[in-house]
Formats: structure tokens, sequence, C-alpha cells
């Protein structure tokens, strides 16, 4: 493949690869346009942390109005993003852990990781892009009767946290978030669907309340135990590694036997699993050590 390669650029460059010609044009492949490379910024992230790459839907709210998706919470959108992300977890190496709420998910990367000689804009366009190109291809799986007006944009960024506890904290800090936006959300699209009240006038209703008041509301006014609400709605998605037992059917032949028979086969596959759980206490952590080992 090399020497193909090397061929085409000498009969590129005017020479017969085994002329002398071509073989001086071989010898002065670096051309007098490669000073440019030294412009390119090195990129290289610290070793030794945690590599975090978050995306977020782009201009979002609108999308979901434009497509309709119910409110306060689309399982179809949420199962999509969900979708996204295993994939992204499938087709990119070293992820040790995923997690994802509304319109946004987080991808952890080992400490030791060394894919593309850890450069932040390969971590972050690999991430970003492969998510982007799932979220349209698997579109019609979730939304059946619902087509894609215009293509979805996702933005990432890319943070690094040095210590086992920095990471936890963050990912606690994103299923805070989640929580919080869900009680909100869930109390105004009430408000809003139920009460008759417009959207202006239910978010004068909320100024000020607190986790409490809202709960309240949502009891008292709706007879919603928010505790109740699906744990997927609460908690987000977390995507880890798990081993899975799949059972399938084959076919074989046995001995003294003239037709074949079916029979079931068990394999152990690693696959990408989601979880809607707590992650801010210890439990999680405690019952899947294997996320933070130094050695995973």
């Amino acid at each position: 493949m090399l020497r193909c390669c090397r061929a085409a650029a000498a009969i590129a460059a005017g020479c017969a690869p085994g002329s002398p010609r071509g073989r001086r044009g071989l010898a002065m492949a670096k051309s007098k346009f490669e000073y440019v490379r030294d412009f390119e910024a090195d990129d290289t992230v610290l070793p030794n942390c945690w590599i975090v790459v978050r995306l977020d839907g782009r201009n979002f709210h609108r999308f979901s109005e434009q497509h309709e998706f119910k409110k306060p919470n689309d399982d179809r959108a949420l199962q999509l993003m969900t979708k996204c992300a295993q994939t992204v977890m499938q087709e990119l190496e070293d992820i040790a852990i995923a997690y994802g709420q509304s319109d946004e998910y987080s991808f952890v990367f080992k400490k030791k990781s060394r894919w593309f000689k850890r450069r932040a804009s390969k971590f972050m366009t690999h991430v970003v892009s492969q998510f982007a190109s799932s979220y349209v291809f698997y579109w019609k799986d979730y939304f059946k009767d619902q087509q894609l007006l215009y293509p979805p944009g996702f933005d990432g960024r890319i943070v690094l946290y040095p210590s086992n506890q920095n990471l936890k904290d963050y990912l606690s800090w994103r299923q805070a978030d989640c929580h919080i936006n869900n009680l909100y959300n869930t109390v105004f699209w009430m408000l809003v669907q139920r009460s008759g009240l417009t959207p202006v006038q239910a978010q004068d209703r909320l100024r000020g309340t607190l986790a409490g008041d809202k709960n309240e509301i949502l009891f008292s006014e709706f007879n919603i135990n928010y505790n109740n609400e699906p744990l997927m709605y609460r908690k987000g998605t977390v995507l880890i590694w798990q081993k899975v037992n799949e059972v399938s059917t084959k076919k074989i032949k046995l001995p003294k036997e003239a037709e074949e028979k079916e029979v079931e086969v068990t394999r152990t596959k690693t696959k990408v699993v989601p979880l809607h759980c707590d992650i801010i206490g210890d439990q999680f952590w405690e019952e899947y050590p294997e996320i933070l080992a130094e050695d995973s």
C-alpha cells in the first residue's frame, strides 16, 4: 500500500517511479508549503487527568418545538439521545462512563487514555460528529411519524479533572442539574397544560419558589408525587460497560441424526448498558469500582 502511494506521488510529480528523476522527487517529498503546519496549536491535554467531553444540543428549544416534542419529557427524544451516546461509546475508544439528560451528554475518557495522543480537538470533534450523525441516522427509529425537518446541531467542550473526586463531583453536578431542571419543567408544564396558564403566567407563579414549594404545587393541585415520576426523568441516564449474556438459537447436526436441530447458545458480550440511578451517593461507585480503577 505504501509503495503504491509513493508511486502515485511520483507520477503526480511527473516522474516515473523507477527513473532517476523519480527517485530524486521521492527524496524531496516535502514541499515548500509545509511550513504552514507550524501554525497549528499544540492541543495535547495534560496526562493523568480524566477527559470529559460534554455536548449540548444547539438551539434545541426551537428544535423541540418544531418537531413537536412532548412536554415536559419526550421518551422518544431521550431514548434517541441515549442510542446516539451508546453508538459513540461503541465506536470510540477508552470511554469509561457517560451521563446524559435532556439535550446533553457527557463522555468520560480514561485517565491514562492515549487515544489520538490526547489531542483535545480530536476528542471533541470525534465525539460531536459521531453523535450528530447518529442522531440523524437513528431519528426514524424513534420518531416514526415525525419527519426530520432540518439537521440538528450540537456543540462540545472539553474539561480535565485530575482526581477521582473531581470527576464524581462533576457527574453529581450534572445529575443535580437534571433534578432541578426536571422539577421546574414538570410543574411549569402542568400549570400550562392543566391549569390553563400562559407560559409567562406560569413563570411568574414559579418565580422565587423552592423545591419544596414546587413539590407542594404538584401534589396539592395535580395529585402528583414527584418521587413517583420515572427515574429517567429525575435521574437522567448513566451508560456503563457490562457483561451481558445473549441467548440465540443455532442449527446443528447431531451424530446419527438426519435432520438439523435447533439449540440455544449463550454468549457473554461486553455491551453499553443504560442505568437510571443515583450517582451522587457512594452506592453506585461501590457497586461499580472498575469505572475509576487505574488499570481499567
